[in-house]
Formats: C-alpha cells, structure tokens, sequence
C-alpha cells in the first residue's frame, strides 16, 4: 500500500479531533493518519512492557484495530493520543497477563537488534560510529533493566516527551506517583549512562516499519 499521495500532504496537518471525526463520516483511509503520527509513542510505549519485537509489533495492530473499532467512544475529555496509548498499555498488560512465561525471563536481556534506528552514519568516522552505536546499546539494555513500573514512567517523559500529567493520565496514576516513579528511575540508571537518554533515537520504530505496520492495520480495517 502506498503512502498518503502528495496531492493529500495538506490533510496530514489536520489535528487528531479532526482526523477522528472525518473518519467516524466514513473517511476510513484517513486513519492512515493517525497510524503514521502515533506508530513511534505506540512501539515505545509497548516496547517498555514487552522485549520481543514481533509481539510488540502484533499487539500494536491488535491496539490500532481496537482503537478503530471504538473511535466512536473518543470524546475529545482527553488528547487522542493519550487515548490511543491508553489503549495501547491496556493491549500490551493484557498480552502479559495471557503469556505469563515473558515476565519470567524479563530480566534477561535479548538481542535488541534492529530496535534502534541509527542516525546516517555516512558522516561519522569509524571511531564515532562506533561509540554511538555502543553507547545507544548500552542505554537501552540499562532501560531494559529497569522495573517495569519505572521503566514506562521513564520512556514515556525522557524518551517520549509527555509532561507528567499526560503520563499520570496513560497509566492511571497520580501526578505524585508519577514523579516518585520517575526519580527512583533516574536513581536506579547511572549517573553518566542518563545522560545519553535525551537522545529521541531510543526505542526507535524507523520508516520501513512504520511502512509495514501502517499496511498491515489498514488491511485489517478495510473489511471492518
């Protein structure tokens, strides 16, 4: 499936509420939108709960179909992207709950092969090249190891850039709960290793996958 034509560049700077409602008129292709703006919060966010991509990639259709099919309950009380992963945790617990096998080996630390999307290394000399790509592995592995619970609250504000609020509304908690979390975290991962997490690049959902994923859901909604 192709992406959105050129000739269609004007409705990507459509906000959410407007995107939703043209699509609830029958629009159906605009959810297109939607998929393509939220396909890297919701592969973070999911990512911070489960460690095997091909799972975090299913449960993300499984999220975008489920929101599709409820869009007529989004009233707006909310951002649609708080909404959507709302949706998107309550996919990713549920998985959990179902295959209680992927908590026990959580703390193990599998191969994170292509979870990041490295930046154009045309540019950098061997040596630089080289730190870069360790240094990201080692911020994500150190992310990894985190308890789950300071684990999202962290993704979501350094890597994600919600503001506390919007995270005490994703996980249901209060605005204190969520500043605890996120200082315990920081505590928990070295000084000098939290550093580098201002870079966006962690926990990346590059083009190619955004291209797959947003073909895979379109697929499953035009028969809805």
């Amino acid at each position: 499936m192709n992406a959105i034509q050129p000739d269609r560049f004007a409705l990507t700077k459509l906000p959410d509420s407007k995107v939703v409602e043209r699509v609830l008129e029958g629009e159906k292709e605009l959810f297109e939108i939607l998929l393509r703006r939220y396909n890297q919060r919701l592969f973070r966010v999911i990512r911070s709960y489960i460690h095997s991509e091909d799972d975090v990639r299913d449960i993300m259709q499984d999220a975008y179909v489920k929101s599709y099919l409820k869009l007529h309950q989004f009233n707006n009380q909310s951002s649609f992207s708080t909404w959507l992963t709302r949706i998107a945790i309550n996919e990713a617990l549920q998985h959990i709950r179902k295959n209680k096998r992927l908590v026990t080996n959580y703390g193990k630390t599998e191969s994170l092969e292509n979870v990041f999307q490295l930046p154009d290394t045309n540019t950098m000399n061997p040596e630089k090249q080289t730190i870069k790509t360790e240094t990201r592995a080692m911020v994500e592995q150190a992310v990894d190891r985190l308890p789950e619970k300071y684990r999202v609250v962290f993704v979501l504000q350094q890597v994600e850039g919600l503001t506390n609020p919007e995270i005490a509304e994703c996980l249901k908690l209060t605005d204190s709960n969520v500043k605890v979390r996120l200082h315990r975290a920081k505590n928990l991962l070295k000084e000098e290793l939290f550093k580098t997490t201002h870079d966006a690049s962690i926990f990346e959902f590059g083009n190619h996958k955004c291209d797959a994923m947003v073909e895979g859901v379109m697929e499953r909604i035009q028969n809805l």
